[in-house]
């Protein structure tokens, strides 16, 4: 009897994995941040800046760990989790390595706030390291600290890290909603909240996974 068939890959999975569309989209907002930080950092004097990025599907690219989940048929599980960044085996979102190494050219510095728990940061910053990204602050996630915006206060006030001074935070860029100040999916309707994009928000297309998920159908 032949043994049975792998379970097919979800779409999205494919998609980010394999398309030609994927690697031009997340160059794209990279380039276009990149672009951005050239037109701007001239206008901000002596100001202590920086950009603040999310991790996953930002910088890190987890669609491995995304396909070993689907070909077992299970979900997102918190240990399957800790056992993939662990290996720190990640490969960079396209464009993100040079983005990042663009920022500190320019003299700026880069932060990255994940909702990785705080006892995965280690094997996190070795994950970035490996990809010759780095950072000068990691922000992972605390207990009960699921909120970003706590933290991106603190990079901006200078209480992040005694090693961080107060940053003019020029550019956020992240693959959820939830990873730019102050917005939800409640944004949805609101075209004025759509402003900053483009500008200093940047989006990483992310199919895969996100707080998108939980909206209602129109």
């Amino acid at each position: 009897m032949a043994p049975p068939a792998a379970p097919a890959l979800p779409g999205a999975i494919v998609w980010v994995r394999r398309s030609a569309e994927y690697r031009a989209l997340s160059r794209q907002a990279y380039t276009l941040a990149a672009a951005h930080l050239r037109d701007t950092v001239p206008t901000l004097g002596d100001a202590t800046w920086g950009v603040i990025l999310d991790a996953d599907e930002t910088v890190l690219d987890n669609s491995e760990y995304e396909r070993r989940r689907a070909l077992l048929d299970s979900a997102y599980t918190e240990a399957s989790w800790a056992e993939w960044v662990n290996e720190a085996a990640a490969p960079a979102v396209p464009g993100a390595v040079t983005f990042t190494r663009t920022v500190h050219a320019l003299g700026g510095r880069v932060v990255i706030v994940t909702n990785r728990a705080d006892v995965l940061c280690g094997p996190t910053r070795a994950n970035l390291d490996r990809l010759g990204v780095d950072p000068d602050l990691v922000l992972c996630q605390r207990p009960g600290e699921g909120d970003k915006n706590p933290r991106f206060r603190r990079v901006q006030e200078g209480t992040a890290s005694p090693d961080l001074p107060a940053l003019t935070v020029v550019e956020w860029l992240g693959d959820n909603i939830q990873d730019f100040p102050g917005l939800t999916q409640a944004m949805r309707g609101d075209a004025a909240a759509y402003a900053p994009f483009g500008h200093a928000f940047f989006v990483i297309p992310n199919p895969m996974y996100g707080s998108w998920q939980r909206n209602e159908k129109p």
